[in-house]
Parts: structure tokens; C-alpha cells; sequence
């Protein structure tokens, strides 16, 4: 399923708001949260987690990962749990204004 503009960064930070994670859990963890719906690419994802980090709104750094291995693990900042109340507040809005278009009833011909 294709993501709207901005969707891939605001489920991101949803993400974090749990806990750090690298960007194959951050993947795994959205996928598993979507029931299996929302498969990420990581072609898609780490240029998103790179936009987050230039904005400040998340930080990285390297640790070593459950399979003993060196991963860039992600974590939200406060900027970054700020600008998630404002993408959830603007995805509710958008999410109510399509379902009102979808919901609507065609108008008729005179």
C-alpha cells in the first residue's frame, strides 16, 4: 500500500514515541502495528529517518542490536514528540475530511 506524503515520517515518530529502535524495527514495528498492511521499504525509510534527524526532531546514534550486531538506532526528542501532537492533530482532520467526501452522498441532476 502506497503512503501519502509526510505518512512515512509521522508514523516514524509514532514509532519512537515507544521506545529507540533501528530502521529495521522501526519497519517491523509499523508493519506489525498496521496488521500486516503497511510494508516499508527501506529505500523509503532511511532518507525519512534522515529528514527527522536534520529537522531535530529525532536523534541516532550507533549501538549493538539484539543479534549482536552495530546498528544506528533511532530515538525521539522533545521537538520531535511536539511535532507528532501537530502531524496527529493535521492526520485527524485529513482522515475525517476524506471520509466525509467518501461518506457523502452524490448530489443529483435537475
Amino acid at each position: 500500500m502506497e503512503l501519502l506524503q509526510g505518512t512515512l515520517e509521522m508514523l516514524a515518530l509514532r514509532t519512537l514515541l515507544f521506545g529507540p529502535l533501528h530502521g529495521y524495527g522501526i519497519a517491523k514495528a509499523i508493519r506489525g502495528t498496521s496488521n500486516e498492511v503497511l510494508d516499508i521499504e527501506f529505500g523509503s525509510l532511511y532518507p525519512a529517518l534522515k529528514r527527522l534527524e536534520a529537522k531535530g526532531w529525532i536523534a541516532s546514534k550507533w549501538e549493538i542490536s539484539e543479534h549482536n550486531r552495530r546498528a544506528k538506532y533511532y530515538r525521539l526528542t522533545p521537538l520531535g514528540r511536539k511535532q507528532l501532537v501537530q502531524e496527529h492533530s493535521k492526520w485527524s482532520e485529513f482522515v475525517k475530511a476524506v471520509a466525509d467526501v467518501m461518506g457523502a452522498t452524490p448530489a443529483r441532476k435537475a
